[in-house]
């Protein structure tokens, strides 16, 4: 069964700690994806994602462009980040682990993300969504972006772990669109 992220009614948003005190959240709003599940083998379904970086959101021009820039996602070169599971493991009642190769400009790394199957339903229009809930947290460093400054008293200008945080409602694919993709 094919599925494919309707963006109008998901989010992508990531939160990372600003000066060791307060937390700073941002989303993309620019986002597409799909998944395919083999109800038959869970490990013959896959997840795959991209993220226009151009699109980072977080509430304040003069940070999205210095995040866009070469000191952290350097947007012009790498526009895109991407994700392809290479693992779906059922862990609970509508629990799930989906483990895929993250890349972050030139750097792919291994993510676990941790999912939750937030029910399905049918829309007025007769089509099928379904809600999946997906977390992660990630070291930024591990993927290049390691822009920082020292505190005069301590630590650092912008913590290390991002944490991200995706809320996807996904709609059924017919089967002949499913063929073609």
């Amino acid at each position: 069964m094919a599925w494919k992220i309707d963006t109008a009614h998901s989010m992508i948003e990531f939160s990372v700690k600003h000066m060791m005190i307060s937390t700073v959240r941002g989303r993309f709003t620019q986002f597409d994806g799909n998944v395919v599940i083999d109800e038959k083998n869970l490990l013959g379904s896959s997840v795959t994602g991209a993220v226009e970086i151009a699109s980072i959101d977080t509430h304040d021009a003069g940070r999205d462009g210095h995040l866009r820039s070469a000191d952290f996602f350097a947007a012009e070169k790498f526009p895109q980040m991407t994700f392809r599971s290479t693992k779906l493991q059922r862990t609970g009642d509508g629990e799930y682990k989906v483990t895929g190769d993250l890349t972050i400009k030139d750097t792919t790394r291994e993510v676990v993300f941790n999912v939750t199957d937030e029910g399905q339903n049918k829309d007025p229009w007769g089509n099928h969504r379904w809600g999946i809930s997906a977390t992660a947290s990630i070291n930024r460093k591990d993927f290049g972006l390691v822009w920082n400054i020292a505190l005069e008293t301590g630590g650092v200008l912008v913590g290390e772990q991002v944490k991200i945080a995706a809320e996807l409602e996904v709609i059924r694919v017919p089967d002949a669109e499913a063929v073609a993709a």
